[in-house]
Order: C-alpha cells, then sequence, then structure tokens
C-alpha cells in the first residue's frame, strides 16, 4: 500500500478531518474532495466550506471482495451520502449490511483508514455511522 506518505497525509488531513468541500463562486454547486476547478462548470473561481456532519443513504454497495489487508473487514459498506449542499462516497461502519436501509440517517465519525504495512503510518479520516436513536 505505498500510495500513502506522511508528507501526503499531512498536506490533506485538514480536507479529511474536517469534511472542507470546495464551493464554486460562479455556479455556486459544492463537491468535496475539492479540487482546483469547479467539475462542473469549470470555474476556478472558489471558497471553501465545511460540510453538515450528517446526513442521509441516497445509496450503497456491498463489497465483499476485497483487499488482502482489508480481509478482516469483509464486507465493507460503501455509502453515497448526501450532506445538503453537497454528495460525497464513503465507507458506512458500525452496522450490518442488512440492517442499513436507503435514506437512512448517518454521522460523520472519526476512523482508521488505512495501515500502510511498508512503513506502519497509520492514516485517519472520515467515515460514516447510523445515526443512533434514542
Amino acid at each position: 500500500m505505498g500510495e500513502w506518505s506522511s508528507a501526503r497525509v499531512w498536506r490533506s488531513r485538514v480536507y479529511r478531518y474536517r469534511l472542507i468541500a470546495g464551493r464554486c463562486r460562479s455556479c455556486g454547486r459544492a463537491h468535496y474532495p475539492p479540487a482546483n476547478a469547479c467539475p462542473y462548470c469549470g470555474s476556478r473561481d472558489l471558497d471553501e466550506v465545511e460540510l453538515p456532519r450528517v446526513g442521509r443513504l441516497i445509496s450503497y454497495s456491498v463489497v465483499y471482495a476485497t483487499p488482502f489487508e482489508d480481509r478482516d473487514r469483509s464486507p465493507v459498506v460503501i455509502g453515497l451520502i448526501d450532506l445538503g449542499i453537497a454528495r460525497l462516497v464513503a465507507e458506512v461502519v458500525d452496522v450490518k449490511p442488512g440492517d442499513l436501509r436507503v435514506g437512512d440517517r448517518v454521522e460523520a465519525v472519526f476512523r482508521r483508514i488505512a495501515v500502510d504495512g511498508n512503513t506502519g503510518l497509520i492514516v485517519y479520516g472520515i467515515k460514516f455511522r447510523p445515526v443512533r436513536v434514542g
């Protein structure tokens, strides 16, 4: 898993930890993760905006064939999350796939994303879990 480097992780930490998106001043749409140009209209006139930490599950997929280093976590649930001003794809945790429903409220949680087997670098970021009621 050589794609992680301490410099790369350090540079992207604010966006990963705080759910910072890009918002286009030209078309008004937000996108996550932020980019140098709006993926909708191409404008480079962008602001940063912090996304809400609670949203709704629009759709999800259950992945059973995971990479070798993630076999102990299989199956993995990947969800399309609507946060109101932007949508994003993220892992949904703390739930069995059969207990998850489209439309469920989900909240952002801080979790381990990966461990680099070569360097031991542990990468953290945001995943989502169903909102607990009661």
